[in-house]
């Protein structure tokens, strides 16, 4: 099976201008905890909830602050036409619950979680998860860039 199958396709972007509390209340209002950034229809960042809290409320930082200096610049993605459990074994590797999926041409097209991985087939959702529990990985708090 592969990522096309089983992403999310409607697919909100913050851009890198937008204010965290405008993030924060279209993740409340559309019970979401991560957006990928884009810029001009190229994607330059992720930023979820907890690089809200960690990487603004807890360094000071007011709503007014920009996606652009809080988000995770290293993005990770994959690619629509990957087999699935070819990416939930790179989550886990990489230790990433959620990723961009981007065509060919690495236009943004969807998202994927492990969790979509899990509802497909329950096996995979082990490979996953053992890599995103521990500590540390692509996302790690301590710098944006990963």
């Amino acid at each position: 099976m592969r990522i096309a199958d089983i992403m999310t396709k409607d697919v909100r972007v913050a851009s890198p201008d937008d204010t965290v509390a405008a993030i924060a209340r279209e993740m409340a209002e559309n019970d979401i905890g991560f957006l990928p950034v884009g810029d001009n229809d190229r994607l330059v960042g992720m930023i979820t909830d907890r690089d809200i809290v960690v990487r603004c409320v807890a360094d000071g930082r007011d709503e007014r602050t920009r996606v652009a200096d809080i988000m995770t610049a290293d993005v990770k993605y994959c690619f629509d036409d990957e087999e699935v459990g070819d990416v939930a074994r790179n989550m886990g590797d990489e230790r990433i619950r959620r990723l961009p999926v981007v065509n060919r041409n690495k236009r943004l097209v969807g998202i994927v979680s492990l969790a979509d991985a899990a509802r497909q087939d329950p096996s995979l959702a082990g490979l996953g998860l053992q890599g995103v529990t521990c500590p540390g990985g692509a996302h790690n708090q301590r710098s944006r860039d990963g």
